[in-house]
C-alpha cells in the first residue's frame, strides 16, 4: 500500500511539472558582483617589441672630469724636409747660374743681340750678298730685316759696339720693280711699306729706277740704309725666331 502511495506521489508531482507554463532551461543567470580579490604573482617578462621613433635630443651635459693621462706613444719617424728644402734650395740656385752662363754664352762669347722674339747675330766674314743670304739660312735664320725703328736702332748700335760702320741687312731691290723706295723688299719678300731709313744722299736719288748692280743694302752704324753693289763682300747681320726648333739653331750659330 506504501509503493502505490509513493507512485502516486511520484506520478503526481511529475505532472505538474510537465504543465507549468514555465520552460525549464539550462541557463545560469550571473550573480551580483563580488568583491575586488587579491592581485595575482607577477607573469614572466613577454617579447621585446619593435623599436620607437628617436626622441629629441636633450641638453648638453656638464663636462666631465679629465681623464688619467695616457701611456706615452713610440718615437715618430725623423722627417727630411730640411734636407729636402735645401737640395730645392740648392736647384734654384743652380738654375740661376745657368741662366746668367746663358746669358753670358749669348751676349758675350757668340755676341747675340735678342728682342722679345727674335735673336741678332753680327758675323764678322766678309761675303757677297747672295752668299751672305745663304749663310744665315744655313745656320737656321734669314738676314736681318730692321721693320720697325727699335729694331733698326738696336741693329745700329750692334754695328757701332762691334767697331763697324756697315753690314748686309735682309733688304733687296724686286727683280721687276718699279722705281723709288716701294721697288725694295725684305728678305721674306714683304713690301718695306711705310718704314725705311735711307740716307739723305739715297733720298736725292729716290725717284730714280735703282740698277742692277747696286741693289742690295746696307745698313750704317748710323741707323741709315745705302744701296750697294750685290757682289761688294760685307760683314752682315743674321735674325732668328725664338721657336724651340730653329731658336736652338739660331742660339748655336757660332760668330765667326
Amino acid at each position: 500500500m506504501s509503493c502505490l502511495f509513493r507512485l502516486f506521489v511520484f506520478l503526481s508531482g511529475f505532472c505538474y511539472i510537465f504543465a507549468s507554463p514555465e520552460v525549464c532551461t539550462n541557463s545560469l543567470i550571473p550573480g551580483a558582483k563580488g568583491d575586488q580579490g587579491d592581485y595575482g604573482e607577477q607573469g614572466e617578462e613577454g617579447k621585446l617589441g619593435k623599436n620607437g621613433p628617436p626622441g629629441l635630443a636633450g641638453d648638453k651635459g656638464p663636462k666631465g672630469f679629465d681623464g688619467p693621462v695616457g701611456i706615452k706613444g713610440q718615437a715618430g719617424v725623423t722627417c727630411d724636409c730640411g734636407r729636402y728644402r735645401k737640395v730645392v734650395g740648392q736647384l734654384d740656385e743652380n738654375l740661376g747660374k745657368l741662366r746668367n752662363t746663358v746669358k753670358f754664352v749669348k751676349n758675350v762669347v757668340l755676341g747675340l743681340k735678342e728682342t722679345e722674339d727674335r735673336y741678332y747675330l753680327l758675323v764678322k766674314e766678309p761675303k757677297k750678298f747672295r752668299e751672305a743670304s745663304m749663310n744665315c739660312k744655313l745656320r737656321g735664320g734669314a738676314l736681318a730685316m730692321p721693320k720697325t725703328n727699335n729694331i733698326n736702332r738696336l741693329m745700329a748700335d750692334y754695328i757701332s759696339q762691334a767697331g763697324l760702320t756697315r753690314v748686309y741687312v735682309g733688304v733687296q731691290a724686286q727683280s721687276k720693280g718699279t722705281d723709288g723706295a716701294g721697288s725694295y723688299i725684305y728678305a721674306d719678300s714683304t713690301p718695306l711699306r711705310e718704314f725705311a731709313v735711307w740716307s739723305q744722299e739715297e733720298q736725292l736719288y729716290s725717284t730714280s729706277s735703282p740698277a742692277i748692280n747696286i741693289s742690295c743694302v746696307e745698313l750704317l752704324n748710323t741707323g741709315t740704309w745705302n744701296k750697294v753693289e750685290c757682289e761688294t763682300p760685307l760683314f752682315f747681320l743674321c735674325e732668328f725666331p725664338k721657336s724651340r726648333r730653329r731658336g736652338r739653331g739660331g742660339a748655336a750659330a757660332s760668330a765667326s
